[in-house]
Parts: C-alpha cells; structure tokens; sequence
C-alpha cells in the first residue's frame, strides 16, 4: 500500500504567488511608490509656498535689472528687527504713495547714506558699497547725480530702487524724516521672481554690505527648496504614471503575440 505524505508543504507550479510582490509585481510596486513620494513632496513644496509666501506685481522698472516690470515675486513676511542692509522689500507707507512699493533698503537704523563718491557709489557711515546688482553695476556714470545726505532714525530704513536713473525712492523723500520708512511698514522681504516663467529666479542674497557693522541682508527662506520639491515631485508623478502606462502597453503586446 502507498505511502501518502502529509503536511502543509508550500505550493508548486500554477498556485498563486502571495506576498506584495506576487500580487502587484515588481513594476507596480515601485510605481506606486514613485507615485507617493512624488506626490508628498509636490504638495509638501506647495504647502510651503502657500503658507510662507505672499504674492506681489511690480508694475514699473524701478527695480530693474534685478525684477523687471510686470514681474510676480513671491515675498516672505518678516519681522522689522530681522531686515538688514541689501534686502529686498515689499512696503506700504501712507506718506508715500500709499500702496504697495518693492525697493532695496540700503541703510537701517543710525547709519548715515551719503550720494556720492567719485565713482558714484553711495557710502554708509563713510564706507562706499559696490553694488553690483544695479543696473549701472554700482557706478551711475553719465546718470546726473543729487548730492543728499541721509541720517536714518532708530527704527527707520533708507530704500533705493536698483535702477538709479529712474526710481522714485528714498531720494524724493528727504523732506519726510530724511526720505526713511518706518521699518514695522514692511510687509514681506522679496525672495524671487515667479511670473512670468521666463523670469523665474531667485534672487540671491546681497554681500555688498557684509563689511559693515550691524545688520546685513538677512538669510532667504525656503523659496528655492519649496519651489524644486513642488516642479520635482509633479514631474516624478508624471514620469512614473507615464512609465506604467507604457510598462502595462508593452506587457499586452507581448501577451498578444504569444
């Protein structure tokens, strides 16, 4: 009489595969979770950008080279005792024009700004700055140029727009507390340009006034890093869904011709 084997010995042959892999395969499985960390980092970036930043238009070429007119930037609120020398900021003074201005703070609290030294940079507390994101490159040579001294009071900045030759700032001001904005009128500090696409860069942090005592320009916020999460997580979403389409169209032919 045959000997008949008993046990729960694994199964061969046609019996179905168990396990994550058997059931979705290799393939799927690594879509899926391209699909996932995609998807968290694009809308992690975006969330980010939502919340940190605020959008602003800047209609004139007061700023130019460094924001054209017409351009979109995305700007970072920031505290008054946080803005430093070389930031870029968004601000609303009533004694201004009332609405909402983008320009460069070249002087805080105490400092003095003079205009200007022979090679017609400005000067802090008797220190010239090059400013080499100007549009004349930190010389206005040919640019006429209105001699002005500034003393900026505690809790006060001097703005200049980076095209010298036709921005209203600072320098049509001086009547009013020397041509200063009270630092608490700051809305936001301005980290990069968005729109139009063509345009979109950060903009980087100045050094220009890194030799000066006190407060530089301040470190940026997470505009670049968010910004590369939220176009890199939409872009592996996209690249991974693309993949298991033509991963699965490939499979059905093959299956068609066997």
């Amino acid at each position: 009489m045959a000997a008949v084997a008993s046990g729960t010995g694994s199964r061969t042959g046609g019996g179905p595969r168990r396990g994550l892999l058997g059931r979705w395969g290799l393939g799927q499985l690594l879509q899926g979770l391209g699909i996932t960390v995609g998807l968290i980092a694009m809308v992690g970036g975006f969330a980010v950008l939502a919340v940190q930043y605020r959008p602003y238009s800047v209609p004139t070429d007061s700023m130019q080279p460094t924001i054209k007119p017409g351009d979109v930037v995305l700007a970072h609120p920031v505290t008054p005792s946080a803005i430093g020398r070389g930031d870029v900021v968004v601000f609303n003074d009533p004694q201004w024009e009332g609405s909402n201005l983008v320009k460069r703070v070249v002087g805080i609290g105490g400092d003095t700004v003079v205009c200007c030294d022979s090679s017609g940079r400005i000067t802090v507390d008797g220190h010239p700055v090059t400013e080499p994101y100007t549009r004349q490159a930190g010389a206005l040579a040919g640019v006429p140029q209105t001699k002005f001294t500034a003393v900026v009071p505690p809790g006060r900045l001097f703005l200049l727009g980076d095209n010298r030759a036709v921005s209203q700032d600072s320098r049509v001001h001086l009547m009013l507390d020397d041509g200063t904005v009270a630092a608490d009128q700051v809305l936001a500090r301005v980290d990069g340009t968005v729109w139009p696409l063509g345009h979109t860069a950060a903009i980087a942090r100045t050094t220009a006034f890194d030799a000066l005592p006190g407060r530089d320009a301040s470190a940026h916020g997470p505009l670049a890093a968010a910004t590369w999460a939220t176009l890199g997580g939409a872009a592996l979403v996209l690249l991974t869904a693309a993949l298991g389409t033509l991963g699965g169209l490939a499979r059905r032919l093959r299956g068609h011709r066997e």
